[in-house]
């Protein structure tokens, strides 16, 4: 297994650990929990640093590496739609592009094509769990109001984008 997959393994290790601090729910549980999601996040630009630096680059860590990214964000998300910090249709909004996105993979495929990330989806990637160390380091309901008005803004900005410069992959 490649540094840049081991990186991988570990992000998707820390999510549940993330989460067992925010549900123990002790003083300064939101710090501890801003700490893993912070490094859990790193792990997601070092792994992909390291794959292309020192070409890593596997299949496994094509399939992994956003797999993780995206557990890690709606395992958070989910947390704060269920205290209420978060309404359940920002949820929704990045479900929805998310599925539409894999679903978009999956046509594509079919017809012998690979859709790369775009920088869209990495700069969509790098806002939401921005936003989402706010959230964990400040409950201030304008600061959660702002961040997810941000992440739906850049989200639906990364799905058009994606379906818009894929069209043809429907014709």
């Amino acid at each position: 297994m490649t540094t840049a997959n081991k990186l991988t393994l570990l992000r998707i290790v820390l999510i549940p650990v993330f989460l067992l601090v925010l549900y123990l729910d002790f003083p300064g549980c939101n710090w501890v929990a801003l700490g893993i999601f912070i490094l859990a996040s790193l792990t997601d630009m070092l792994d992909g640093y390291i794959a292309r630096h020192y070409n890593q680059i596997t299949d496994i860590g094509k399939f992994m590496d956003p797999l993780a990214d995206k557990m890690l964000v709606l395992s958070a998300m989910c947390w704060f739609v269920e205290r209420g910090r978060m309404a359940g249709w920002v949820l929704a909004v990045v479900l929805l592009r998310e599925f539409g996105i894999s679903g978009l993979r999956l046509v594509a495929v079919e017809q012998g094509r690979v859709i790369a990330a775009a920088w869209s989806g990495k700069i969509k990637t790098a806002v939401t769990m921005v936003c989402l160390c706010l959230m964990l380091a400040f409950d201030f309901g304008w600061l959660n109001l702002c961040c997810a008005l941000l992440i739906v803004v850049v989200t639906i900005y990364s799905g058009v984008e994606y379906f818009a410069k894929n069209k043809d992959v429907f014709h």
